[in-house]
């Protein structure tokens, strides 16, 4: 199997296409007008109830900031919003690489464009279990797919995306992107990459916990059986 080892990279990133998907919408109201703020051509692109939100901040200035994923990848969400993000244009936009010259072509190829930062916390599961008489079929719902996919991608690719997992932090980010004209640097990026692990670290831990501990007639009593 081939790797993309690099050995080219730049410091600062100019934050221009902006991906935010997240549970916890705290914070936003705040964060979101400073990204357009400190660069008035930021595109933002979000999904279902997030999109909602942003909207609703936004305003009018929405119509030219905020793209619903749908709209960008040419896929509808599926039911229940099953899927969202899981589309080639949005991981090709997260892990293409600045100088890879292959990377540049698929861009163009799909018309899809190269993503700076991505904001993402996940479905409540730790939350979602701890209520008095949870079923198993509750708790299978909450376990977040399209979420640990763009927070592990992003996070991976570091050395030019910038992956915000915890609302806490979109403060630090702000005062980064003010300081160095709406650029990331490599430091606040990798700080943000061991924060990212961490967060999906911790969420598979709680998943495959809960799921240990339960017994199997009660997983099996949720549905049924034919």
């Amino acid at each position: 199997m081939g790797m993309n080892i690099v050995d080219r990279i730049d410091d600062r990133v100019k934050v221009n296409h902006v991906l935010i998907s997240v549970s916890d919408k705290s914070g936003l109201e705040t964060f979101v007008p400073a990204l357009v703020r400190i660069n008035p051509e930021v595109k933002i692109f979000s999904t279902g109830g997030t999109f909602g939100a942003i909207e609703t901040i936004l305003g009018d200035a929405a119509a030219k900031h905020l793209v619903q994923v749908s709209d960008y990848t040419g896929q509808p969400e599926t039911q229940g919003g099953l899927v969202k993000t899981l589309d080639f244009k949005i991981y090709l936009g997260i892990l293409t690489e600045t100088y890879n010259d292959s990377h540049k072509e698929d861009l163009k190829r799909t018309a899809a464009v190269p993503i700076d930062m991505v904001v993402v916390n996940l479905y409540p599961f730790a939350q979602t279990v701890a209520k008095e008489g949870v079923r198993v079929e509750e708790a299978r719902s909450n376990i977040d797919i399209g979420g640990p996919t763009m927070v592990r991608a992003s996070a991976k690719n570091y050395l030019r995306v910038a992956s915000v997992v915890n609302p806490s932090d979109y403060e630090e980010v702000v005062a980064s992107l003010e300081a160095t004209g709406g650029a990331t640097d490599l430091a606040l990026r990798y700080a943000l990459s061991v924060k990212a692990f961490e967060h999906t670290a911790t969420y598979d831990r709680h998943i495959a916990d809960y799921l240990a501990a339960q017994k199997f007639d009660s997983v099996s009593g949720c549905y049924n059986a034919s």
